[in-house]
C-alpha cells in the first residue's frame, strides 16, 4: 500500500516539474498516473479491510529530486515501476507459499497492471530515444508533449494481440 502511495507521490512530483517546464501534456499524463497509483493504494487498503485485517498506514518516502531532463524523468519512472513490480511479485510469491488463494487471486490484477505500466513507460523511453534521448530537441519534446496529452493511460496487453491486430 505504501509503495503505491509513494508511486503516486513520484508521479505527482514529476507532473508538477513537467508543468513548471512548460510541458502541459506530459504533466497531464503524469497527474493522471498519480491518481491511478492512488487508486491502486485504495484497492489494497479496501482488500485488507474486506479480509478483516487491520490496515497500518505508514509514512511515504519523499519523491526523488526533479529530473535533469525528460529522458531522466521517464527513466526514473520506469525504474520505480520495476521496483513496484518486484514488490508485487514478492506478495504473489508469499501468498502462494502460504496458500492464501484469495490474496493470490487478488494480486493477479496487479501483476497484469504492472505489465501495462512497464510497457507504457518503455514505449515512452523508446520515443525519447528516437527523439535524441537526453539531448532531445525542443521540437521533439513539443511533439511528445502534444502526443501524451491525448495518449490513453493503458498499454495494449500482449494477450490482446493477434496476427490481424498486432
Amino acid at each position: 500500500m505504501t509503495k503505491e502511495a509513494h508511486a503516486s507521490q513520484i508521479y505527482l512530483s514529476y507532473a508538477a516539474w513537467a508543468d513548471s517546464e512548460g510541458f502541459e501534456g506530459i504533466s497531464n499524463f503524469l497527474f493522471r498516473h498519480a491518481q491511478e497509483e492512488r487508486n491502486h493504494m485504495m484497492k489494497i487498503l479496501e482488500y485488507i479491510l474486506k479480509r478483516g485485517a487491520k490496515v497500518k498506514v505508514t509514512a511515504i518516502p519523499e519523491p526523488f529530486e526533479d529530473p535533469a531532463n525528460m529522458h531522466a524523468c521517464f527513466e526514473k519512472v520506469f525504474s520505480h515501476e520495476v521496483d513496484n513490480t518486484n514488490a508485487i511479485y514478492k506478495l504473489v510469491k508469499m501468498s502462494l507459499e502460504e496458500e492464501d488463494w484469495a490474496t493470490w487471486n487478488f494480486m493477479q490484477w496487479f501483476v497484469k497492471e504492472q505489465i501495462e505500466e512497464e510497457t507504457l513507460t518503455l514505449s515512452l523511453l523508446d520515443k525519447l530515444k528516437i527523439a535524441g534521448g537526453e539531448k532531445a530537441s525542443s521540437t521533439a519534446l513539443y511533439s511528445l508533449d502534444r502526443d501524451l496529452e491525448k495518449t490513453p493511460d493503458d498499454a495494449k496487453s500482449a494477450e490482446e494481440v493477434t496476427a490481424n491486430n498486432p
